[in-house]
């Protein structure tokens, strides 16, 4: 038996392709099956480096196609396999569960897939193991049962315990301070961003030298001098501390390197102070949206993505207010709960651009569980980096995706903040009002007669300066504000 339409009909379906061939015909319902792609020239600089951090990688040299078809076995890509460990040592429940999913979000973002999370309550960690010996067995089990290779703690550990908990656990054991390490390895792309990471790596590291049996206890030097030769020989050091002196090393070379880049900074923003240019700087939370705020406020086309930590390197941008007058917005390293010290003691050059600001936009995720709990975060480090004195705005953003009632009473206990949706534009003329609002003002009152011939000052008074009145005349335009001195020197030859 066989399956046709009853209708249909060779001589027909042969009519239907008449044309086909002719160039001139046109087919308006034609639709193809390929997403259209984007032309190069309108993506932005986040838009390639976004791509870039996506894109498939070669490594040359490890092919592995087996000659012989009885090895032949399936292999795929495996993520590390993580089991999350954390300590309540005190507040609400929910503050731990937020805890713990922050840290799965970070041990996602590192490349890695979290099979279980489980944490204890205890008034303090345990000082050798973290979360108690019979706690240990359970957490093995655990890991034997899930076959995780990985094992993430919710807090910085001492060298003791995370050798204790390797030892009983046979699997590898990292910090919360180790992972955030690993995330800004990973996503570091300026030469000055590499060092500063590698700069925290090392001092984080220093302490922590561990090593698989007798390796760190091996003595070099002596009467053979182990194979060294001439220089070599003398009293010995061991292995350890051979490694300690290597850091020690790289470390001083690391904060030379570091300082003369300090100098190029400082003299950008010297330059920017002494033209009076004022700085806004954008921090808060990480994941907050700072990125996607600076690309709505300024057209950056710096590089968005939804990951924790997923732009390091600082941007800055000169825009312009409503009525012409200069300044520069600049994004910043997102900061996180309990940031590591040395990630702060390392970025400090970065972010003395948020302590020199003007104004520090503070931006808040609204959709987050807890808005508070990342302002208090962020207030923290700014507290550390002597940022407290600085004029602060709070905008709360992605309220798109937020719950009305939580904007409403982070927008309440913030009095001078202000709600927006990057991704949309929703708020984000008043915010820029708002900006521009809190801008110090230029200080020097003027009131001049400036011919026509010098046109080039009206032109530095709409850039730096704040007009109050302007009347073209028949001997030269009048002008009325508020002025730089520089600026407010300059007109003192035509003032009335």
């Amino acid at each position: 038996m066989t399956n046709r339409a009853e209708d249909f009909t060779l001589a027909d379906a042969l009519r239907a392709t008449e044309g086909w061939d002719d160039p001139d015909t046109e087919f308006d319902d034609f639709e193809s099956g390929y997403a259209d792609e984007p032309d190069p020239e309108d993506l932005t600089t986040g838009d390639l480096d976004l791509v870039e951090r996506h894109e498939l990688r070669r490594v040359a040299g490890l092919r592995t196609e087996l000659e012989d078809i009885t090895e032949v076995e399936y292999r795929q890509l495996r993520l590390e396999r993580v089991v999350l460990v954390g300590v309540w040592t005190g507040g609400a429940i929910s503050e731990i569960e937020n805890a713990m999913a922050e840290l799965a979000l970070l041990a996602e973002t590192a490349g890695s897939e979290v099979l279980d999370a489980i944490y204890q309550r205890r008034s303090s960690p345990d000082p050798a193991t973290y979360i108690g010996r019979g706690k240990v067995d359970a957490l093995r089990e655990i890991v034997q049962a899930t076959g995780a290779d990985t094992v993430i703690c919710d807090g910085e550990l001492a060298p003791s315990q995370l050798r204790n908990l390797e030892d009983r656990v046979k699997v590898k054991v990292v910090d919360r301070t180790a992972l955030i390490l690993d995330i800004f390895a990973q996503h570091a792309k300026s030469r000055e961003g590499q060092a500063q990471v590698e700069l925290a790596q090392l001092n984080y590291m220093k302490q922590r030298l561990r090593g698989w049996g007798g390796n760190l206890s091996r003595q070099a030097g002596g009467r053979a001098a182990g194979g060294d030769g001439i220089g070599g020989r003398g009293p010995g050091e061991t292995k350890i501390e051979t490694d300690r002196r290597r850091i020690n090393d790289k470390i001083a070379k690391l904060r030379r390197d570091l300082k003369v880049m300090k100098g190029t900074r400082d003299t950008k923003r010297q330059e920017r102070r002494r033209n009076e240019v004022p700085s806004v700087a954008i921090a808060g939370y990480t994941n907050a949206g700072k990125s996607s705020l600076l690309n709505r406020l300024t057209g950056a086309g710096v590089l968005v993505e939804d990951a924790l930590f997923a732009t390091l390197d600082p941007t800055t941008r000169r825009t312009s207010t409503a009525d012409g007058r200069v300044y520069t917005m600049s994004d910043t390293v997102g900061f996180v709960r309990h940031l590591p010290h040395q990630l702060v003691e390392a970025f400090r050059s970065t972010l003395e651009e948020v302590a020199d600001a003007d104004l520090i936009v503070h931006v808040v995720d609204g959709s987050h569980p807890d808005p508070e709990g990342q302002l208090a975060a962020v207030r923290e480090v700014l507290a550390e980096i002597g940022a407290t004195e600085v004029p602060e705005l709070v905008v709360v953003n992605k309220i798109d995706a937020a719950d009305p009632v939580v904007v409403d009473r982070v927008l309440r206990r913030e009095p001078h903040s202000v709600a927006v949706s990057a991704r949309t534009g929703e708020g984000v003329a008043a915010a820029i009002a708002a900006v521009e609002a809190e801008l110090p003002r230029p200080r020097v009152e003027f009131s001049a007669l400036v011919p026509y011939a010098r046109g080039d000052l009206i032109d530095r008074i709409h850039k730096d300066g704040e007009i109050g009145t302007l009347e073209h005349t028949a001997d030269g335009t009048r002008v009325t504000g508020r002025a730089t001195e520089a600026l407010a020197g300059d007109l003192a030859a035509y003032a009335v």
